[in-house]
């Protein structure tokens, strides 16, 4: 959709406009064209949460700046932070393990008695016999203590894991576009909360005549021309060059990173981007070796 919009505005401004002024790419020097183009966010991050529940709270609003992990807001966890102490107390309960140990010490107590009393045979051996099976099924019970003390530990981890989704994190650093539900609002699986985008850096998109290709490569430094009001030059580097060209409008898409650490440049705005081209004969053998690459 992108693409059929810059190719439809390029195509107007080349029949409606003078040369001067129009969408066909201009060349001040023998090595440097200029084209159309349009800066936008790195990327648009539509933010949700992975469990469904009312909002509690929100902390940013359209226009604020967030960073990487900063709590943006959350949504009600009573039940939640109610299990999570509930698993605690669980945890934490040793009363029950050391009442099988003591009961396994008083046990292995007795039927160290009893074998003593029955080498004087004193003792019979069916007490001898079930001294030792008391001992070992309470020894079995103490096991099975300490083990249900792990599995409550594990449910600690498994409560703060339900607690923490909750709580709703940026996963950019960027801008917050639009709040698109309000505390408490409810919200499912398939509502975002917030729309944020990366601005730091910015995406250049140009799409250009294929009589260019091959004279613009991954890496290539290009210099941005932002509209007014903003103005000035910026420098870019080229990241993406597509490799499938559209034959309906004689073009392909490049792409361009521009560097934007002060957050001054805004997104969704027009440009102009000039690159400094070389000569197609000059990359072909560039060009030759990538084809004999896909052989």
């Amino acid at each position: 959709m992108r693409r059929s919009v810059l190719c439809l505005g390029w195509c107007l401004g080349l029949v409606l406009s003078s040369p001067a002024t129009s969408g066909t790419p201009t060349t001040s020097d023998a090595n440097a064209t200029e084209f159309e183009c349009v800066i936008e966010p790195h990327q648009r991050v539509k933010l949700a949460s992975p469990v469904v529940g009312v909002i509690a709270r929100l902390d940013v609003d359209r226009g604020d700046f967030v960073s990487r992990g900063q709590i943006v807001g959350k949504l009600e966890d009573g039940v939640e932070a109610a299990t999570l102490a509930l698993a605690q107390a669980r945890a934490t309960n040793e009363y029950v393990s050391k009442s099988y140990e003591a009961r396994v010490q008083f046990l292995r107590s007795k039927y160290k008695r009893l074998n003593e009393l029955h080498s004087k045979s004193i003792s019979s051996q069916a007490s001898l016999e079930e001294a030792d099976a008391e001992a070992t099924v309470a020894e079995q019970q103490l096991k099975e203590a300490e083990l249900n003390r792990e599995v409550a530990y594990l449910e600690i981890r498994r409560a703060e894991e339900i607690l923490k989704q909750r709580t709703l994190r940026s996963p950019i650093d960027g801008v917050v576009i639009e709040r698109l539900l309000v505390p408490g609002e409810y919200q499912n699986e398939n509502t975002p909360i917030l729309s944020l985008a990366q601005i730091d850096p910015l995406r250049v998109e140009v799409f250009v005549s294929t009589a260019y290709y091959g004279r613009i490569r991954t890496g290539d430094k290009a210099e941005v021309r932002p509209e007014q009001p903003v103005g000035g030059t910026y420098a870019a580097v080229v990241t993406v060059v597509d490799r499938v060209l559209d034959a309906a409008s004689s073009t392909f898409g490049v792409r361009l990173a521009l560097p934007n650490p002060d957050l001054l440049l805004p997104a969704g705005i027009g440009c102009k981007v000039s690159f400094e081209m070389v000569h197609p004969s000059d990359r072909m053998p560039a060009l030759a070796t990538d084809n004999s690459r896909l052989k």
